[in-house]
């Protein structure tokens, strides 16, 4: 499959643009080598423009260049250029309110160490902090390669995020995280760049890259299905949505886009006046959240665990329970209801779902597929993630090597 570009004007946005789609051919290739001509095939290049793009990532330290010789092979030696994956590494962090999980990856995206590391619901900020770097440490242990070698870093958290500051900006789900420089701090700490981001909005970029909606270089799943526009949605005891729009992450002026938990679908009256309660739940939270859920199988009488144990109803409803089917249609219509205000806004190909409440599968994604046949005006594919808790920092080591990737393609020498 070819990897273009869009043409470009000036010299030094073509080499970036030259550079950067030989390093993607080289990196997501389907053999560890390629030669000239096989790249130039694949990225729509010429043969000068690949050689010139392969000797920049060669000086850079991503390439290195290789000869097979045949036994039979008469004349010079085929010449192949191999993508140098172990040159650097990346990180992708999952911060939560109730664990902090840490990747460690090479610059092809392999996964070389999980490190995971449970959280006391209401830990604070500072404390969270220091959490974050002992997990980054172990995890770099476990990989077997020093924070050092760390090219980028991508963080993922609840709440809104101001990307240019490295802020949080408001997280009400963890204490004093709010207004914390973790990302300034970090990398003050690492001497790379380090992002922060919103957790749901990493969460998309793995399922186009490595979940349920991976996509090809057509911009199509295997299915035929578009995903360069994406709904994602993560649905626990909150909610929250990643959106992408012609392939690019959609965040919104305030960077508060896809707030889904927010929306209000209970009735005429207006919210009583004051601030916000204090667990900062929003109408739709509330309405279908985890602990709505457990809430409403109570009251039915369904089966439930406890801490807000949905798991019972759900292997109930599967089972025919009919107490328990009932609460899950009751709770299937109520969702469906409020992801239709998103589908005939957006219209995207595909939905998938993650979170907890994901992990019922089809027991409670089918009929929430049938009442959103009523309410949307086009069909829409919707799936679980088979990406679990993996998600967030899936999609944090993606941004990390696409910030790794753009440090490269805007220097002549690279990362050092």
């Amino acid at each position: 499959m070819s990897v273009h570009r869009a043409a470009a004007t000036g010299p030094h946005v073509l080499r970036r643009m030259n550079v950067a789609a030989v390093l993607a051919a080289l990196r997501e290739g389907d053999a560890p080598t390629a030669r000239v001509t096989d790249l130039a095939a694949l990225t729509g290049l010429s043969r000068p423009a690949v050689t010139r793009a392969l000797g920049e990532l060669r000086d850079c330290g991503l390439v290195e260049f290789t000869t097979a010789v045949g036994p039979q092979q008469l004349g010079r030696p085929a010449q192949y250029a191999r993508f140098r994956a172990e040159a650097g590494h990346v990180a992708g962090v999952d911060i939560g309110p109730h664990k902090v999980l840490v990747m460690i990856a090479d610059l092809a995206g392999r996964i070389l160490a999980t490190h995971r590391v449970a959280v006391d619901r209401g830990t604070a900020g500072p404390h969270l902090f220091a959490t974050v770097r002992a997990a980054l440490t172990a995890a770099a242990a476990e990989a077997d390669v020093p924070l050092s070698s760390l090219w980028a870093v991508s963080v993922g958290t609840p709440g809104i995020v101001d990307r240019e500051r490295g802020e949080v900006l408001l997280a009400p789900s963890i204490p004093d995280w709010a207004g914390l420089p973790a990302a300034s701090l970090l990398r003050e700490w690492l001497h790379c760049p380090v992002s922060i981001e919103n957790d749901v909005n990493l969460a998309v970029l793995a399922e186009r890259w490595r979940g349920a909606a991976a996509s090809s270089a057509t911009g199509s799943d295997d299915a035929g299905i578009r995903t360069d526009c994406l709904v994602f949605v993560q649905w626990g005891r909150r909610i929250g949505t990643g959106i992408v729009i012609d392939g690019r992450p959609y965040r919104g002026n305030s960077a508060a886009a896809g707030e889904l938990g927010f929306i209000d679908l209970m009735g005429d009256s207006a919210p009583a006046p004051g601030p916000r309660p204090a667990d900062g739940m929003g109408p739709f939270e509330r309405l279908v959240g985890a602990e709505a859920i457990h809430r409403l199988a109570l009251e039915a009488g369904a089966p439930v665990g406890v801490a807000h144990d949905i798991a019972p109803l759900f292997a109930a409803a599967g089972a025919g329970d009919r107490t328990a089917v009932d609460v899950v249609e009751r709770v299937a219509a109520r969702f469906a209801r409020g992801l239709a205000v998103l589908l005939l806004v957006l219209d995207p190909g595909r939905v998938v779902v993650g979170g907890g409440v994901s992990r019922a599968g089809d027991t409670l994604l089918e009929p929430v597929r049938r009442h959103l046949r009523s309410r949307t005006l086009v069909p829409v594919e919707l799936d679980a993630s088979a990406l679990g808790e993996r998600a967030v920092a899936l999609g944090a080591v993606r941004h990390a090597l696409d910030v790794a990737e753009e440090r490269v393609t805007t220097t002549h020498r690279g990362v050092v």
